[in-house]
């Protein structure tokens, strides 16, 4: 009885570690990056920099696996992660008034 029980929490504590290591094996990648789109295939505004960061005066490169069409002018816009989406959703025509004015700033000083 007492082999069984031991057995049973040396099992568990394997497969734990082994679901751990899969996990953490592919950095970078999780849920939110299942999906990466093939370089090139798209092209969002601001040269696919999240804007986001721009607002926040920097650019920040995004592979566009996350992105917003806006439904006015129906511009694809590409966001480096999904805390950065779920921000910008709660006011894109202030975020994109300052990212363009910002962008415009950065691409004429950094060539």
């Amino acid at each position: 009885m007492f082999n069984s029980k031991r057995v049973s929490l040396v099992k568990a504590t394997l497969t734990s570690v082994a679901l751990i290591a899969v996990c953490t094996t592919a950095v970078g990648e999780g849920i939110w990056k299942a999906v990466v789109p093939r370089p090139g295939t798209m092209k969002g505004e601001f040269d696919n920099n999240d804007p986001i960061g721009l607002y926040a005066g920097v650019k920040i490169k995004a592979d566009c696996s996350l992105n917003w069409t806006n439904p006015d002018d129906h511009k694809l816009y590409c966001f480096s992660s999904a805390t950065s989406l779920v921000f910008f959703l709660d006011a894109p025509a202030q975020y994109l008034e300052s990212a363009r004015k910002s962008w415009h700033k950065l691409s004429t000083t950094q060539g």
